[in-house]
Parts: C-alpha cells; structure tokens; sequence
C-alpha cells in the first residue's frame, strides 16, 4: 500500500498592507526523494526532486512560498483563479521506492484585513507602553477566526518576538526587554481561519528604548 503523508497545510496568505498575496504550504511526511502536487484539475503546481548528496538520505518535510503578487498586477479574484478551490492532490517516491501519496483541500475563504488599534502608525513609545490591541474579525459573513499571531520585528536586526494567541484574544502586551534598544519596530498580525488561510495587518512604530 502507498504510505500516506503525515501532515500537509495548503493555504492563502495575503498582507492586506502591502496589497499582495501569495501560495504557502508546510508539509511532513516519510523520508521521499521526489514529490508532486497537483491542483483540482490535475495540473501541476510544482514538482521536486531531490539530487546529489541529499538524495541519499531523503527529505521529511517541505515548506514553500510563492511570490507574493501585488493585487496592482493580479488582483486577488484572478490570483484565486490560478489556484483554484478544491482538493490538491501529493504523489511522490520514498528513498525505499515507496508510493507516497496525500492530499489537502484548498479553500477561498480568507479574512478581511485586521484593524488593529494601537499602536498607532508611527508611534514612538517607551519600552514599556507597548500593548498590540485589535477589534476582532468577523468578516466576510461566516468566517471563523482559529488563531492570532502577533509578530514583532526590530527593523536594524531583524530580531523578532512571535506570539500565538486563541480565536478569542484582543490584545498582546509585548515585553519591555524586547523593545530596549532604541529604534524602529513593526507589528505584523495575523488572523488565520479554520481552513489555514491568513491575512496580515502591519503597523510601524518606534521605540524609545
């Protein structure tokens, strides 16, 4: 019989700040050496496989990113388009010779843009007067919220601080010894429906260390 994959995350993802979205997927499975994915329809979405040195030992997991398309070039209804909704199917070989099969389903239901309520766009605060609040998202009609990421990033290193909240949280203090080096910082937050797709505000602020 084929040995079937682990665990795989198919989904969405649009920064409703920048204006763009893009194709994610995170993958777990047997030990392969090749692996395929295809789109409802049955055509190809991407195809990899392992050579040289690694194709020895096997890969177990597989994450990837599209480029993130500006909706000035391809709106999201035609970005939704080239990836439609349904069932992607995974096919692949396993270092033994192995068939290695899965699937995940794909949906078009994505969340509108959170608002976020503080900081505000270009605030300069002290370390310690950083609380991340947003207004819960409700829409389109039907959506259901599984998760908030609040993700802080210092801009000169690139350090960050993540932070996984539940469907019912509005707000995330963030710690002071994160923010004691003066500069400029941004907050990324996520709202990420039951079907694993996401949309992401962001707001810059500065710190005053």
């Amino acid at each position: 019989k084929p040995i079937r994959i682990e665990a795989s995350n198919l989904f969405i993802s649009i920064h409703a700040t920048d204006g763009d979205a893009g194709l994610r997927m995170d993958l777990e499975g047997e030990d392969w050496r090749r692996l395929t994915l295809r789109d409802p329809r049955g055509r190809i979405v991407f195809d990899v496989k392992g050579k040289g040195r690694l194709s020895g030992h096997g890969l177990t997991g597989l994450t990837f990113e599209s480029s993130d398309q500006s909706f000035a070039d391809v709106p999201l209804r035609r970005f939704k388009a080239r990836f439609p909704k349904g069932r992607y199917r995974f096919s692949g070989t396993t270092v033994e010779g192995r068939r290695l099969v899965g699937s995940d389903r794909l949906t078009h239901r994505t969340p509108e843009a959170p608002v976020v309520l503080a900081p505000a766009k270009d605030a300069v605060l002290g370390p310690g007067d950083v609380v991340v609040r947003w207004e819960p998202v409700t829409r389109p009609r039907g959506i259901r919220i599984v998760q908030y990421r609040v993700l802080v990033t210092e801009e000169a290193s690139d350090r960050e601080l993540s932070v996984d909240l539940g469907p019912d949280a509005t707000s995330a203090a963030v710690p002071a010894d994160f923010l004691a080096r003066a500069g400029e910082y941004k907050v990324e937050l996520y709202a990420r429906e039951r079907s694993g797709n996401q949309t992401i505000t962001e707001v810059p602020f500065e710190s005053t260390g």
